[in-house]
């Protein structure tokens, strides 16, 4: 089946990008401009998109149309004249190119995933060089050719960093036989070789905006610590105008707030050494925050210019801006600073940093955590910074595999060219790394570390078959005896990885590894063991107490005191989950019977009997039925508890004509089970579906096997029941509309800092309530464990609704003025938050002043006071998801608890481990992404070692009226309503 001959978009799921698609299939000449900002505000979130400049994308807005494709169709064939440039938006696409140019004998060359864009053969109307062919269901956005070529006209400065370059300028006169080239487009690649190490300068002539920085940092030190600057002596000889290292590092933390470590100092310094606008004095190319010697550029003159009174005042009001540009590009220069380095040079923290990277690095999602870790004693750094190197050749022996940190790569074909594009994260060469071919001589490193991952590998069998993989490794003498050798459990069944932990374990209170593995699986276990299945194992593990010889008995007491231990830790950790089961409750009955009884003769046993019953009869009494409406109301006011999935509540649910019927059911009952309620009130059953049905009329119709479907609804969506034939006519309330008039009478006269702190107060209720397990429900899906995620629910709908509170009010203050003091209280109230450790609360309310219907109002960022402009732009620097989010966690890794995290991270987080990683691998329990999962569970536990209670300062806490507003905000979720309000604020200009 063909996908490109057909000219018209495809209707399909709404789900990638909910509304954009509803958008993008109107014709492109009936788009208004609410329609563009819609599709601008969707797309800015895309990663194909973000490289794209802002008005070249906006003109995307206008011409651009949805394809979604399942898996198998051929978008086009080799050979074929394209019609259309693709832009890949989710799913992947297979590379085909024939010799021979029959789709028969076709050979992958590579895949294209989300974030790719290709097809630019259209320019010239050259045949197309590939066959592409989508490999499972995949999302693409795609631009039909006379509006391209127009984009090309007239951006292209913009787009000719983003596409191949026009084929006139590529290598002729090939012989007939096509050879594939690797051509780097300004690009940053990591080599995974045999010591191919380069110290060469990355630019000899510094940029303009760092030359300016380097300018502006030295004269802020010449008229703030001049002493810094001055002539050194060191073994007899002196150095003319020169700083310390370790003093540049210290000064630079001292005037800035968002510098948050050293080590994101000398990231900041290390870019201004690339670029030769600092040198050290021996011309070393790694700044070092060590007594070293470093020289500003304007201070290698004879006489050196002290700055102007001008100068001082220019770098006095551009010292912030410039200490967060480099704090933005620092990290980027730190890493390769790293990566210059030889690898037997690395430091403990350099490998640390690099396998940080390499965790969120897509082509490498696949390799264990072990031989991650090995690799970041091997890669080496390249850079090309001219477009065109070849990298090289088809039949060259392969020594190198190829990542890409920034830039493209381009594939060529000889006569044919540009085949594919890849981009940042994408990697190449390994093909033949691991299979022997041309191009595969010298790859001892890569080699060598599956070599040494497999020979340290121990496995255990059962009847031929592995049960258990462990993996060798030299531990520390903190946590072994004269650094003998440990084990750690790589993969197995459940059973024998629980029975391995047991035999591990330390009775003692004293931390190990094996601890902390026991926790993991404890944490993890619904994954691949459900209580249903582990009770039983738990039981077994119990040994029965036979034979009279002490040291038998010596043996079964010590695997008892074990197990026990083991039970009420796996008690602690799921709580009031345990209550929700029957197997569950019969299990922990049983078990306390068995130790009661075993006490009775064992005295060792009456400590952790007595334990035992206090953690079994504290958490797991009689359940009570409790009445819950999730609405806007006085529930809100109320100290909120976790909601359980037997807890029972009281609902509304809609039908066409806008009546309702109140249901009462439990948390977690199935869509099937409040279709059979509503159906009992109405009297009619037949062919009813649930539909979420949002104030912007979006539709969805959940599946009869959803669960805690209440919970899911966005702010200000509601339930609808109907039949199949009366979907399309459902229309929302007119109370979903949201607000007509904004709150600023009220909040104007409330503190900000009260603001926050109420805020932060609420917040800190709905996090305590989310069960750590619910993130890993939400991201194996619930209804694959048959849990719900009510709590986390709640708290994530409340980032959405601070975040549309914000847009809410902004787009409904219709005075210029009141609207410039209301950009300046939110600001503040974000900066509060982040005092208070909200960073989720911060998150939303920065999102929220970046919505394109808060962001395009430019009459009202103009007379924002600098100051808050700065802080703005400082904000916004922390929420920089470049590098996988650096400058939140940094900032996060310097937090005390509490601390309420950004939510939407962690979900991303467990998303990216869970997708990246296979459950099982050869029927075995992937322990090492069970271990992965808990660390992201252990931040949820560390936010929340400490409680935020009253005796939290800095704010006025006796005003139930600030506590009354910030619990129930009312707010517009509708973002084509919020974008037609700021346009009629400020229209756009011609």
């Amino acid at each position: 089946m063909f996908a490109e001959s057909r000219p018209r978009c495809l209707t399909g799921s709404a789900a990638y990008l909910g509304a954009l698609y509803v958008l993008i299939l109107v014709v492109t000449s009936e788009r208004s401009g609410e329609d563009v900002d819609i599709i601008l505000a969707r797309l800015k979130n895309v990663k194909a998109f973000e490289r794209f400049h802002p008005s070249l994308l906006q003109q995307i807005c206008l011409c651009g149309f949805y394809e979604c494709l399942e898996k198998g169709i051929t978008l086009y064939r080799q050979g074929d004249i394209g019609t259309s440039w693709y832009a890949v938006l989710s799913g992947s696409l297979d590379v085909k190119v024939s010799e021979t140019s029959s789709h028969q004998d076709a050979v992958t060359i590579c895949t294209l995933g989300a974030g790719t864009a290709f097809g630019e053969s259209i320019l010239d109307n050259t045949p197309r060089h590939a066959t592409i062919v989508t490999r499972e269901f995949s999302e693409l956005l795609r631009i039909e050719q006379r509006a391209f070529r127009s984009l090309w006209e007239k951006y292209h400065q913009y787009m000719a960093e983003l596409l191949a370059p026009p084929y006139g300028v590529m290598e002729s006169g090939c012989s007939a036989d096509s050879k594939a080239h690797i051509i780097c487009i300004c690009s940053r690649i990591l080599p995974i070789s045999r010591l191919r190490f380069s110290l060469t300068p990355i630019l000899q002539v510094p940029s303009e905006r760092i030359l300016r920085a380097g300018k502006i940092l030295r004269n802020a030190i010449l008229s703030r610590a001049p002493h810094m600057i001055r002539d050194r002596k060191y073994h007899l000889k002196t150095y003319r105008q020169c700083c310390v290292g370790t003093e540049l590092v210290d000064w630079q933390m001292q005037q800035s707030s968002c510098v948050h470590s050293r080590i994101q100092a000398v990231g900041m310094w290390q870019v201004l050494l690339e670029e030769g606008v600092l040198n050290h004095v021996d011309q070393e190319l790694s700044f070092q925050d060590k007594y070293l010697f470093y020289r500003f550029l304007d201070d290698e003159q004879e006489d050196a210019p002290f700055p102007s009174e001008e100068e001082r005042r220019e770098s006095q009001e551009e010292l912030q801006d410039t200490l967060l540009l480099l704090s933005q590009i620092g990290p980027d220069a730190h890493m390769r600073m790293i990566l210059r380095k030889h690898p037997s040079e690395r430091t403990a923290d350099d490998l640390e940093i690099i396998y940080e990277e390499l965790l969120h690095i897509k082509a490498l999602s696949h390799l264990s955590t072990t031989v991650k870790r090995e690799l970041a004693g091997v890669l080496i750094f390249e850079s090309h910074a001219k477009a065109g190197t070849v990298l090289f050749n088809q039949g060259e022996e392969g020594t190198s595999w190829y990542i890409i940190l920034k830039g493209s790569v381009n594939v060529v074909i000889c006569g044919k060219g540009v085949v594919c594009t890849l981009h940042e994260g994408d990697d190449f060469g390994k093909l033949a790394l691991v299979n022997d071919a041309p191009r595969a001589a010298s790859i001892e490193d890569f080699n060598r570390i599956l070599r040494d991952v497999e020979a340290n590998t121990v496995r255990l069998k059962e009847h031929g078959q592995d049960v258990l993989v462990l993996e060798k490794s030299l531990s520390s003498s903190r946590t072994s005896m004269h650094g003998a050798s440990s084990y750690k459990v790589m993969s197995g069944t459940p059973e024998k990885i629980l029975e391995h932990l047991l035999e591990m374990m330390r009775l003692d209170s004293q931390f190990t590894e094996s601890g902390s593995a026991l926790d993991d699986f404890l944490l993890t276990h619904c994954v691949f063991i459900p209580n249903s299945q582990l009770c039983p194992v738990l039981l077994t593990q119990y040994p029965s107490s036979t034979g009279s010889e002490q040291e038998k008995l010596d043996y079964t007491l010590h695997n008892k005191r074990r197990v026990i231990r083991l039970v009420m830790q796996w008690a602690a950790i799921h709580g009031d989950h345990l209550q929700e089961e029957d197997v569950s409750m019969t299990f922990l009955e049983t078990f306390l019977m068995a130790v009661s009884n075993d006490a009775k003769l064992i005295q060792a046993l009456r400590d952790q009997l007595t334990e035992l019953e206090r953690l079994v009869k504290c958490k797991y009494v009689g359940h009570k039925v409790l009445l819950r409406q999730f609405s806007m109301g006085d529930e809100k006011l109320q100290k909120r508890q976790p909601i359980k999935s037997k807890d029972e509540i009281l609902f509304k649910v809609y039908c066409c004509d806008h009546t309702y019927t109140t249901i009462r059911v439990p948390v977690a009952a199935s869509v099937r089970e409040v279709i059979g309620a509503v159906a009992d009130k109405l009297v009619s059953a037949e062919d009813l579906i649930l539909v979420n049905l949002s104030s912007a009329g979006e539709k969805v119709v959940f599946k009869p096997n959803d669960v805690s479907v209440f919970s899911t609804l966005s702010t200000n969506g509601r339930l609808f029941v109907c039949r199949r034939d009366q979907l399309d006519s459902l229309t929302p309330l007119p109370e979903q509309e949201g607000p007509s008039t904004g709150s600023l009478a009220t909040f104007e006269v409330m503190s900000s800092k009260d603001v926050a702190y109420h805020m932060t107060s609420f917040d800190w209720e709905l996090f305590h309530c989310v069960h750590e397990l619910e993130l890993i429900y939400h991201t194996f899906g619930k209804q694959n464990v048959k849990k719900t995620t009510v709590n986390l629910d709640l708290f994530l709908r409340r980032f959405n609704e601070i975040q549309f509170w914000v847009v809410t009010e902004m787009c409904l203050c219709s005075q210029l003025n009141k609207r410039v003091q209301l950009l300046k209280k939110f600001i503040k109230v974000a900066a509060h938050c982040k005092e208070y450790r909200n960073m989720n609360a911060f998150f939303a309310i920065i999102m929220g002043l970046s919505n394109p219907a808060v962001s395009r109002l430019s009459q009202t960022w103009e007379k924002l006071p600098s100051k808050f402009k700065r802080f703005y732009s400082e904000f916004e620097n922390l929420m920089d998801p470049s590098r996988n989010h650096r400058a939140y966690r940094l900032t996060f890794a310097k937090l005390e608890p509490p601390i309420i995290p950004f939510m939407p991270l962690l979900i991303k987080d467990m998303t990216f481990t869970h997708e990246g990683n296979k459950t099982f691998i050869d029927n075995l329990v992937n322990f090492e992404k069970m271990r992965m999962i808990a660390n992201t569970l252990k931040i949820v536990r560390y936010c929340r070692s400490q409680t935020f209670g009253s005796d939290s300062p800095l704010a006025n806490k006796n005003h139930p009226e600030v506590r009354t507003y910030v619990r129930q905000l009312h707010v517009i979720d509708n973002q084509r309503t919020l974008t037609q309000l700021s346009h009629g604020l400020e229209p756009r200009r011609s």
